[in-house]
């Protein structure tokens, strides 16, 4: 149909490429580890979100400018870098909260970094996604080689297989909100701990940031 050919390579080359680990994930499993599954889920909905502006874009030819320009690519990549630097720097610098409810002693009753709201957590998936230059770029190299030179609708064939790909990117990322949060609540993770795991992505962060910033368009 619309000239698409070898879906089944397509789905489980998809897969395979959505588990290889980057700062969707890294965001996926610091939410899910620190605020519970929904806070997870919350950021795979952001960061699914995301991929289907990718995919239209690159469906009507929007993300072929930007893989034309230049200027356009570093434009993009500029303030994506800069947005998630600044969300690392945000992580680093999470601190305790301490119990108002609790008459114990303020060192005993330190309770986990404060929870940000599901919305913030839905626009920060969505935006560490939507202002990354590569995820456009990666869909005009990857999609377009199973879609047939003869095909009577490439754009519509493109946006089939982008949404499935979307699908199962989903399927992924939301099962790792679940598989996180139910490690952490297994492994009772404390709010030290969380606050370190805080501190820890958020220094990953500041360095996928940096990486973004130094790469070059190819």
């Amino acid at each position: 149909m619309y000239g698409i050919h070898d879906l089944t390579l397509f789905i489980v080359s998809g897969l395979l490429l959505n588990i290889m680990p980057g700062p969707d994930s890294l965001l996926i499993m610091a939410r899910s580890a620190t605020q519970g599954w929904r806070a997870g889920c919350a950021a795979a909905l952001g960061i699914g979100a995301g991929t289907m502006v990718h995919v239209t874009a690159a469906a009507v030819g929007i993300s072929a400018l930007l893989a034309a320009s230049s200027a356009a690519f570093n434009a993009v990549k500029w303030i994506g870098a800069a947005y998630i630097i600044w969300m690392g720097i945000g992580l680093l610098r999470a601190k305790l909260q301490a119990d108002p409810v609790s008459p114990a002693p303020a060192a005993a009753v330190e309770t986990a970094p404060a929870a940000a709201p599901y919305r913030r957590i839905f626009a920060q998936g969505f935006l560490t996604n939507v202002l990354n230059p590569k995820v456009a770029l990666f869909f005009l190299a990857f999609v377009p080689q199973f879609i047939s030179a003869d095909s009577p609708n490439k754009a519509a064939a493109f946006f089939i297989l982008g949404c499935i790909f979307n699908f199962n990117g989903m399927l992924w990322c939301n099962g790792l909100a679940l598989f996180t949060a139910f490690a952490s609540a297994r492994l009772k993770v404390k709010p030290l701990v969380a606050l370190w795991l805080n501190r820890i992505t958020g220094g990953l962060f500041l360095a996928l940031g940096a990486r973004l910033a130094l790469s070059e368009q190819h």
